[in-house]
């Protein structure tokens, strides 16, 4: 039998959580051919190892160096063999027995991009990151200095939909992507030169660009433990920052050098407000 779909999932020292994420796995994927690759990002808690044992079913690369989330994603897909591609987050956990629906729908679809899923943290609070837009010089200024997380407008977060709805988006997050191997392969895969973070919005963006349609699938879940392989210090500030520079930069700095110049700006200044915070 062909494998449908083959699971990236890229670990960094979060092995309790990952061992969660198999779990679900193997309670809610059935009747689909699949396969689970599990790339470890050279952490420094080496327990993770114990589970190559726990799941022999699995795929299991050990990297010798952290090149950051792009590199170890495009590594292990490279070593896939399914039609479709999950990358998902080890701090993720399925909910549901709902993956055969999701594959049916985004093979209904002729011009599919990706696709992703509602989300919620560990007190089942929705996260908005579910479904965005693509960055521009109005919803960047939104998101970096007002954060209208809950209004009911098309704005950075896509409150225009509804949590449970099934509707194109531009934007989807890499803690559950779901993309055809081909198209991937395609357009590039995930952009390297991001280290971590913004090559979910680079790769949507893409996808957009290629004639291509994003999808939401609110009416599946994943329980997201957001953040818990992130220390929060000046390292993840200069990553995340940096992130969004190099995308205003490949997309707008040419194209669009007055948006180009505002975001870049506003930018810089979170950057610095943020550094302010941690002293």
């Amino acid at each position: 039998m062909n494998t449908k779909l083959s699971i990236v999932i890229v670990n960094y020292n979060v092995t309790g959580l990952l061992r969660n994420c198999l779990l679900s796995i193997q309670k809610y994927i059935e009747g689909i051919a699949y396969e689970v690759i599990v790339i470890d990002n050279a952490s420094t808690d080496v327990s993770w190892k114990d589970l190559i044992t726990e799941f022999p079913e699995f795929h299991f690369i050990d990297s010798e160096n952290n090149e950051g989330f792009a590199k170890a994603n495009n590594k292990a897909i490279r070593t896939a063999t399914g039609e479709y591609i999950l990358i998902l987050n080890p701090d993720t956990e399925l909910e549901g027995f709902y993956m055969n629906d999701i594959l049916s729908f985004a093979d209904s679809q002729t011009d599919f991009g990706c696709l992703g899923v509602r989300m919620h943290d560990a007190n089942g609070v929705f996260l908005p990151e579910s479904k965005r837009s693509v960055p521009d010089m109005f919803n960047s200024f939104e998101k970096l200095f007002v954060n209208f997380k809950n209004n009911n407008s098309k704005s950075y977060y896509r409150n225009d939909i509804g949590e449970n709805e099934i509707n194109e988006v531009e934007v989807i997050t890499g803690a559950f992507f779901l993309v055809k191997k081909d198209i991937y392969e395609n357009v590039g895969g995930l952009d390297e030169a991001y280290f971590m973070y913004g090559e979910d919005i680079d790769l949507c963006y893409t996808l957009l660009r290629s004639g291509l349609k994003n999808y939401y699938y609110g009416k599946a879940s994943i329980l997201h433990h957001k953040g818990e392989s992130t220390v929060k210090d000046e390292i993840y500030l200069e990553r995340f920052y940096g992130a969004m520079e190099i995308f205003i930069s490949k997309y707008y700095k040419e194209s669009k050098p007055i948006q180009y110049s505002f975001l870049k700006a506003g930018l810089r200044l979170r950057h610095k407000i943020e550094k302010i915070k941690l002293k």
